[in-house]
């Protein structure tokens, strides 16, 4: 067993000092150290997306990324997304879209598409298809999900 290193997360703008293995992935550490559990763990291996984080402001895999990587660093996850009491828009489209269904992705796919929209409100269609096909769902047949996001999309050109 390696010897723990004392770091300091920032999760949801909230500092978690922890003690940890170097080897010991963010993902974990977000659950298990900082009690932050809407970060879903996969396939451990950066291929389906249910651990995707945001790490000043990029999307990444959290399974793939040491948590001594993300001292020093702005991480977002899914329980960041809501405003207060409210959820963020993206969250109520993925509910009025019906873009979940058994949920174990959605996490992922929430902040995949924050990311995506915050860099680059105006995206266009192909773009975003693109972009969310990095993420896999096992459930929805992606359909609303991708309604979902479009929808938030098409909001945001508007304004």
């Amino acid at each position: 067993m390696s010897e723990k290193i004392a770091i300091t997360l920032t999760v949801n703008g909230k500092d978690y000092p922890i003690s940890v293995e170097p080897r010991r992935t963010l993902a974990d550490a977000i659950r298990e150290e900082c009690g932050q559990t809407g970060t879903h763990i996969g396939c451990e291996h950066g291929i389906c997306g249910a651990c995707t984080v945001i790490v000043d402001d990029v999307p990444v895999r959290s399974c793939l990324m040491f948590a001594v990587q993300g001292e020093g660093k702005a991480i977002r996850t899914v329980e960041g997304l809501a405003d207060g009491g409210g959820l963020s828009a993206l969250q109520s489209a993925f509910m009025e879209h019906h873009g979940l269904q058994c949920g174990f992705c959605t996490p992922g796919f929430l902040m995949l598409a924050t990311a995506v929209l915050e860099r680059e409100p105006g995206i266009n269609d192909d773009d975003l298809l693109d972009a969310l096909a990095s993420n896999l769902c096992r459930c929805t047949g992606y359909q609303n999900i991708v309604k979902a996001v479009r929808a938030v999309a098409a909001d945001a050109r508007a304004r």
